[in-house]
């Protein structure tokens, strides 16, 4: 009975707070950015994320965006690049105070609205921790499927996931 309760509770929690996801782009220099230098749960994000875009090259719509809900940041996400093989690669997070409340499920959904009125043929990945998880979890609710272990350079042994966009 308690279990359901919590999910009663929670359900309330996610429709009174999940408005609609927007995702705002994170732009190419600091200097663009000044909106969020001073938040909190974002700003080592921000200057990670303007660090890649040297790295990889400032490509919209293959760029990192914050995550808005009725006028609240509430998380970040990304590509991972411009698409390579007509693969893109998804990620995604919830700021603390905002986890659980289903909007980690959300962003993602966006990322792949966005990646596919770009370009309707792309393939979307992901890649998670080799377990089961939140992230997991998200990804199972917006029709990935796991395609298997692999080998990331930079995380080790991963997940990786793929959009499918039959619901079958």
């Amino acid at each position: 009975m308690a279990d359901n309760k919590a999910s009663a509770i929670s359900m309330i929690c996610f429709n009174t707070f999940v408005g609609m996801i927007e995702l705002i782009p994170i732009k190419q220099t600091i200097e663009e950015n000044q909106e969020f230098i001073n938040i909190e749960d974002g700003k080592e994000g921000l200057y990670m994320t303007i660090e890649y875009y040297k790295t990889i090259g400032f490509n919209p719509p293959w760029i990192g965006y914050y995550a808005k809900s009725n006028d609240k940041l509430v998380g970040s996400a990304g590509y991972k690049g411009q698409p390579v093989n007509n693969k893109i690669e998804i990620a995604y997070g919830t700021f603390p105070n905002f986890r659980g409340l289903g909007i980690g499920t959300e962003i993602c959904k966006e990322l792949i609205a966005l990646a596919l009125k770009t370009d309707p043929s792309i393939i979307i990945t992901a890649r998670t921790l080799p377990e089961n998880n939140h992230s997991t979890k998200i990804l199972e609710k917006n029709n990935f499927k796991l395609l298997g272990t692999i080998w990331d350079k930079d995380d080790g042994d991963v997940w990786e996931w793929e959009y499918s966009r039959s619901k079958i």
